[in-house]
């Protein structure tokens, strides 16, 4: 029988699957990543065997569903039962299989309409409109009334509510993008989220949801940009019956107009469309609701296919006979996009996204393994699949974990640690909000690393990580990124406009493996601070986020 590739990769991964114990004996050591706080010293040489083979083109950019996928799952794994780990996902394994609905536009669909005057007239697709995919049918159309609902934000504790006045019942809601600028810009993030838009117009009665940029978005996000990937894979999790599970299921995402087919919709409207425009780019963006003139039919086809991908879950057990029932995550997503693109090198390996997160959960877990002294509560190891398709693969986790729901009592999440640069900073998004936060500047500063403030507060980094899910739940989270001192910055955005989601996130990049040594060893030291504090992490008293899940 010919040597196949199946059997050359079965040589690697094993090959490399015992190269970190070997680099943890190896002489050389590699030099401390910083001075010993807690008597563990991150490896270097592990950190980049472990993105060695987790960013390899031979597993094919890591798509979830994918065999590349399953290979890397299988790694990660290997590595949990190397460290001894308890296997924690089902019947004994360290898998816990995550059932998946794929979907995607199957066509460019239709949008036609019926104005004030009228007369009807017909969306161009790619100028006017791009259709939506529908993850629990595969036909779909809607003839319904529109109404304008501003940024379909309805904030109780600020007394807002964009549907102040309006009857959506069995209407077609148009929304604006995002949220209002004036927002802190985690509760922006929180409020942008078209699923918790979505959400609030089918609690309302509507039957779908347009969504039309504002000038400032339609700036940061051309609407032309996302022309030519309107037909990639989305993916949803299913429940047990086999049902995609879909936030606001009443009112489906239609369709995202254009500034261009806004106009036509608004036309003969109370207000203008330039009006409307101009308000909602005010830092309150109070924008006031009001019926369209127009009724709209809206067409869609989408191709949906029944998929299967998983979580690694370990459990290293906690020493305290009482608080071992409380368990610590340590999350980070093995998935990445896999292979697409329009240049001879198709295979986006995710090296910074996210090999070097999976490769910071390895190290942290071998710190926990190898201490002298036991955490108090226990360690979840969680590594997770689909965060590329929307926080799928935590969001399952969350809904469906694999230990005692309440016994989990924060999550730490590792997700695309910067290593191009000798980060001096860190921005610990989510750690003031509650008593997490007070350890992380502990942790910090024993390794040597400051505390700074979100330098990208539009980007709404805070709901876009696995941890967010956890946050839903109730869970005090926190998610560090490498900070933009000492040269960051520069570091940080050249990275997000040539490599980001691009085949060139590969090993071929400068990257600092020592800085990810570093980077393990302030996480090792956050999570070892909530293991064994006396108290439970909790929300800080009156804060949004804790007010709005934290009874869950």
């Amino acid at each position: 029988m010919p040597f196949s590739r199946r059997a050359a990769l079965a040589g690697v991964a094993l090959l490399l699957a015992v190269q970190p114990a070997f680099a943890a004996t190896a002489k050389p050591k590699p030099k401390p990543a910083a001075a010993k706080a807690a008597g563990f010293t991150p490896s270097a040489d592990a950190i980049k065997a472990h993105m060695g083979f987790l960013a390899d083109d031979l597993l094919e950019g890591r798509e979830a569903g994918t065999r590349g996928y399953d290979i890397a799952a299988n790694y990660v794994a290997s590595q949990y039962a190397l460290m001894h780990v308890k296997p924690a996902g089902d019947d004994g394994s360290y898998l816990q299989q995550v059932p998946l609905t794929a979907f995607r536009a199957a066509n460019e669909g239709g949008v036609s309409y019926t104005g004030a005057d009228g007369k009807s007239g017909v969306l161009v697709f790619g100028e006017d409109y791009l259709p939506s995919a529908q993850a629990r049918q595969a036909e779909t159309s809607v003839t319904a009334p529109l109404v304008f609902v501003g940024y379909g934000v309805v904030a109780p504790e600020r007394g807002r509510d964009d549907y102040a006045g309006l009857d959506v019942k069995g209407k077609i809601v148009v929304m604006l993008n995002g949220a209002p600028s004036g927002l802190q810009t985690e509760i922006r993030a929180h409020y942008s989220n078209t699923n918790v838009k979505r959400a609030e117009a089918a609690r309302r009665g509507a039957v779908g949801v347009l969504t039309l940029p504002t000038t400032s978005y339609e700036k940061r996000r051309p609407f032309a940009r996302g022309v030519g990937g309107y037909q990639e894979w989305r993916m949803t999790w299913n429940d047990a019956q086999g049902v995609a599970y879909v936030r606001g299921a009443e009112a489906p995402g239609l369709a995202s107009l254009s500034l261009k087919g806004g106009a036509k919709l608004f036309a003969g409207a109370p207000t203008s469309l330039d009006a409307v425009l101009a308000a909602a780019d005010t830092p309150e963006g109070l924008v006031k609701g009001f019926a369209l003139p127009a009724n709209v039919t809206v067409q869609l086809k989408t191709e949906i296919e029944k998929r299967r991908s998983s979580n690694v879950v370990g459990l290293i057990e906690g020493s305290d006979p009482t608080l071992k029932a409380q368990t610590i995550i340590l999350s980070a997503h093995l998935d990445h996009l896999g292979i697409h693109g329009k240049d001879a090198d198709k295979i986006n390996n995710g090296a910074l996204d996210n090999a070097s997160g999976v490769a910071t959960l390895l190290e942290v877990a071998r710190g926990f393994k190898e201490a002298r002294t036991k955490p108090r509560r226990s360690i979840v190891l969680l590594a997770v699949t689909a965060e590329e398709k929307g926080l799928i693969g935590s969001e399952y986790f969350a809904n469906n974990p694999t230990v005692p729901k309440a016994g989990i009592a924060a999550d730490v999440n590792l997700d695309m640690p910067i290593l191009l640069y000798d980060f001096q900073d860190v921005v610990a998004f989510g750690a003031d909000r509650s008593s997490i936060g007070p350890a992380v500047a502990r942790a910090a500063g024993r390794v040597g690393v400051a505390l700074s403030p979100d330098p990208l507060p539009d980007e709404g980094l805070f709901t876009r990580s696995d941890h967010y899910r956890f946050v839903e739940q109730g869970v005090p989270s926190v998610f560090l990124m490498t900070g933009f001192k000492n040269g960051g910055e520069k570091g940080f955005k050249d990275f997000l406009a040539t490599q980001y989601h691009k085949p060139n996130d590969d090993l071929n990049q400068p990257i600092n493996y020592q800085a990810g040594a570093r980077f393990a060893l302030v996480n090792y030291e956050i999570a070892r601070e909530l293991a064994d504090a006396p108290a439970r992490p909790s929300w800080n008293k009156g804060d949004f986020f804790g007010n709005l899940f934290g009874k869950k």
